[in-house]
């Protein structure tokens, strides 16, 4: 919003003295935030002057442009008094009208950070060009560059000093409103504002005496009162469409960062620009029959003041005559009843629409208007007879014509509710004291009705719409206090609590895997059934059922992730690709798996939910296991002068699961499976006992392709959850003994599907107490223990904490061992 310093204090008695600067920081520290202070004109240095347009020719070019070459009179301005030749690629000009010069010399505004743009006489379409005709855009006056800016007769003599009648040396400031204070968007309520925060007289241009509703204005029904409460029209006759709009009201206009257009749009503009009320006009010879307010019907179409003809849907409030659609309510009129001009009957509508239904209308058609962007946030109903007057005055006033003496007015505006407030409520929430005169002084200063002493009634005014329970009472008293007033106070943390047990063993995790050379990485939790397809998952694979959004961020990835592994291999790919030789990541995160119980419910905001309804909530909610995932490719250990290096496999993947599990005290069982994405013949289930946790082995080739990983890439996923639970979390201390250490190797024969892990497991129960370490340091296979067998060979440790071990002892242990591995899987000793 841009509000003219001048056009403010014509509303608000500011001091004479009060500087923007001061100005602006107090109407921030009210709410409306400063997104800039301007002065037009103050970039432009050098002769700026009005100028009478002689002659124009339009040359076509061959770049299929047409420029116009133009002589301008511009007095003695340019100190020899003849006229000065100017090439214009604008076209909304003509002989005879007052234009901006600006001759060679002068600088206007430039690109941010440079010293302006330098006018001088150029060749350019094969003329000598000596200065240029100026759009809005071109000094600094908004946006517009389609057409150049053209005055009012009378605004002054050729030569003359283009300033005053620009309005340059007006200060501008431009606020970024936020959507809950639509009655900023106006001079009205920012002028109240600025009233209210300097303590000062405030007239509000809406108060004015209007002429009562009776049986004689245009007619019109409104058939859906909830869509569009009130509805007024007034009629202004033997209207001139050719009069041209007072400067001071294109000057206005231009200031607040719309572009003059007739005398009609003008007039339309500047009321909504001072009282917040959007307005709309129709050329009444074009309607026919009664304006009818109503939703569109199935199929209907409309082509609005943009040109583009739409599909209206049927929840869209529209404007109507015996012809069908004319425009789209409170959002944009249509082409069909627009005025131009060779209106001289003009049927004025100032209504009120439902904020909702405006902003729905909006996003679906993908159509922005000033005057959508005020309704949809919430306008002031009860003005609406107010705006259409002031239109009429001005059009009357300076476009001829009368003022029918029909006023229309369908329906009326909706009371606001009277809000329940302790009046200490404010200071609580603030931590400051706030007497309570000032809380009830506050909220009359931004128009509440206020009653009541302890317990205050307080009726919000009707430009408040946003204002609808206390605590947005409290920071209207708040905000007039001062924000700066409301002490910082660092919230005092409980003593004794400290982390939860899964946050320490989160963090303890993390450390661990760092320390094996892992780098953390997170990625989106997303996937689509590409992502399953790359990893080679089956079509029954329990992985591929997911929970499925409902407002995904991505349409290819609807899905809430069942496993890890994607964002760990994405990220991957991705660092090798971008040069790494070799990477170690790994993800913590939860996954989803759906309950096949339906969405959850959705219950109202007015009650507690019963346990009941709470329990349908938790039911409905997706298991969301806490899971690990890493990914190693490439170079593992770099060679040098030390020896050679060595690329990343399956062992790596195991020995960081084996890892982690010693550093978290746990006993892990590694057992060989078939599971993809994995090699088939080298994935590892890592079990706790009898329960599965995850798997770990090297990436199937395929999936390897799939994401551009090195072939032999080694990946790992197991349940956190799961391990977590069996984690002991201050591990014991290892008893170091000062006793001799007796060392007993053994190789076995068993069969190739026996796992080593069985083999072990078998040797320790065997070898009893005295066993302090098993490691299985070979694996052989050959002609020499026949087919379909494997020899294990595994290096015991014994040790008795009180003495040393006899070679009796030891034997005995070593012989137990090998006799229980015997018998539960059919060990032969080599």
């Amino acid at each position: 919003m841009r509000a003219p310093v001048s056009w403010i204090r014509e509303y608000a008695d500011l001091p004479a003295d009060l500087s923007t600067d001061e100005l602006a920081r107090k109407l921030t520290a009210l709410g409306l935030k400063l997104e800039s202070l301007e002065r037009p004109g103050a970039a432009i240095t050098g002769p700026l002057v009005i100028g009478r347009v002689m002659t124009m020719e339009s040359e076509p070019q061959k770049n299929g442009k047409t420029i116009n070459w133009c002589t301008v009179d511009v007095g003695d301005a340019n100190g020899t008094g003849d006229p000065q030749g100017i090439v214009c690629g604008a076209h909304n000009f003509a002989p005879g009208d007052l234009v901006v010069v600006v001759l060679p010399g002068g600088v206007l505004p430039g690109p941010p950070g440079s010293d302006g743009v330098e006018i001088s006489a150029r060749k350019t379409y094969g003329h000598v060009s000596a200065g240029m005709i100026c759009s809005a855009r071109e000094l600094g006056l908004g946006d517009d560059h389609t057409g150049i800016i053209v005055l009012e007769p009378g605004s002054g003599e050729p030569g003359e000093d283009a300033r005053p009648v620009l309005g340059f040396g007006e200060e501008v400031i431009e606020f970024e409103i936020n959507p809950d204070r639509a009655y900023a968007l106006s001079l009205r309520g920012v002028a109240r504002e600025a009233a209210m925060g300097f303590h000062t007289s405030y007239t509000d241009p809406c108060r004015r005496e209007v002429p009562a509703a009776n049986g004689d204005g245009y007619p019109v029904r409104v058939e859906d009162a909830e869509g569009c409460p009130v509805f007024v029209a007034r009629t202004v006759t033997g209207f001139d469409p050719r009069s041209p709009s007072p400067e001071w009201l294109r000057t206005r206009v231009r200031l607040a960062g719309m572009r003059p257009i007739s005398l009609a749009v003008d007039v339309t503009n500047y009321v909504m620009l001072e009282t917040g009320r959007p307005i709309h006009g129709y050329d009444s010879d074009k309607l026919q029959g009664a304006i009818v307010v109503r939703r569109a019907a199935p199929g209907e179409r409309l082509t609005t003041l943009d040109g583009v003809d739409r599909e209206l849907s049927t929840e869209d409030l529209v404007v109507c005559d015996d012809s069908g659609a004319i425009g789209l309510g409170g959002v944009m009129g249509g082409e069909t009843t627009e005025m131009s001009d060779r209106t001289s009957t003009v049927v004025i509508e100032a209504a009120h629409w439902d904020p909702v239904s405006m902003f729905r209308t909006g996003k679906r058609h993908r159509l922005t208007s000033e005057a959508g962007k005020r309704n949809e946030r919430g306008v002031d109903p009860t003005i609406c007879q107010v705006a259409a007057d002031r239109v009429a005055e001005l059009l009357t006033t300076y476009g001829g014509g009368t003022v029918s003496p029909g006023v229309t007015v369908v329906g009326s505006p909706p009371s606001p509710s009277a809000i329940t407030l302790p009046v200490g409520l404010s200071a609580r929430v603030a931590g400051l004291p706030i007497a309570d005169a000032d809380v009830v002084s506050n909220l009359r200063a931004i128009g509440a009705e206020v009653s009541g002493v302890e317990t205050l009634s307080v009726t919000p005014p009707p430009w408040r719409p946003d204002l609808r329970d206390p605590y947005d009472l409290v920071e209207e008293v708040v905000r007039i206090v001062g924000y700066d007033r409301v002490p910082s106070v660092i919230p005092v943390p409980p003593v004794g609590r400290g982390l939860t047990r899964e946050q320490r063993l989160r963090r303890r995790i993390g450390r661990t895997l760092a320390g094996l050379g892992c780098v953390e990485v997170v990625s989106f939790p997303f996937v689509g059934d590409e992502t399953f397809d790359a990893l080679g998952l089956q079509a029954d694979d329990v992985l591929r059922h997911a929970v499925r959004l409902s407002n995904p961020l991505s349409s290819e990835k609807p899905l809430y992730a069942t496993t890890l592994l994607p964002g760990v291999l994405d990220a991957a790919a991705r660092n090798l690709g971008r040069g790494a030789t070799g990477v170690a990541l790994f993800e913590t995160g939860t996954v989803a798996f759906p309950t096949n119980r339906g969405a959850a419910p959705v219950y109202g905001v007015e009650w507690r939910p019963t346990e009941a309804e709470l329990q349908k909530l938790f039911d409905a909610i997706p298991a969301q296991p806490l899971l690990l995932a890493a990914v190693l490719a490439g170079e593992r250990e770099r060679d040098g002068w030390w020896g050679d290096g060595r690329a990343a496999d399956w062992t790596d993947a195991i020995e960081i699961v084996r890892g982690l599990a010693s550093e978290l005290g746990v006993d892990l069982e590694v057992r060989q499976t078939s599971r993809m994405p994995w090699h088939p013949s080298r994935c590892a289930l890592v079990c706790i006992g009898d329960q599965e946790i995850g798997h770990a082995g090297e990436l199937h080739p395929r999936v390897c392709r799939a994401y551009g990983l090195p072939r032999g890439s080694a990946v790992l996923e197991i349940d956190l959850d799961a391990l977590m639970a069996r984690t002991v979390e201050i591990p014991p201390a290892p008893i170091v003994s000062h006793q001799p250490l007796a060392k007993e190797d053994v190789a076995l024969v068993v069969d190739a599907t026996v796992p080593s892990s069985e083999v072990e497991r078998a040797l320790r129960a065997g070898a009893g107490e005295l066993l302090e370490s098993i490691r299985l340091f070979d694996v052989f296979t050959g002609p020499q223990i026949g087919d379909g067998k494997k020899s294990l060979a595994f290096a015991l440790r014994f040790r008795a904490p009180d003495r040393t071990l006899t070679e009796a002892e030891t034997g005995a242990a070593r012989d137990a061992a090998v006799a229980a591995a015997s018998s539960a899987v059919g060990a032969v000793q080599r």
